[in-house]
């Protein structure tokens, strides 16, 4: 896992106790699971991910693409929270 992200959706997420995060392109559903499960020392609910294509964009005269970008929605059981600080709960 690379970037814990925040994004417009945010305060949906909020309500739901959704948390999202960019992941490697190649990296399953159940791989994000247990990498949340163990860095951060919550339970998870689901996972959902989606597969972002990069947009076409210009550099001066040349013409460039960004890079495709995979996200991963993790939903965390209710009651629990997660812990961005780093100390231990």
């Amino acid at each position: 896992m690379s970037t814990l992200k925040f994004d417009e959706g945010r305060l949906m997420q909020v309500k739901s106790n959704a948390v999202t995060f960019k992941v490697l392109q190649n990296a399953t559903k159940p791989e994000i699971k247990a990498a949340v499960e163990l860095m951060f020392k919550v339970e998870v609910k689901g996972v959902s991910v989606v597969n972002t294509k990069g947009k076409t964009k210009r550099f001066g005269k040349t013409i460039g693409r960004r890079d495709n970008v995979r996200k991963a929605y993790v939903t965390l059981q209710p009651g629990q929270e997660l812990n961005l600080s780093g100390e231990a709960a």
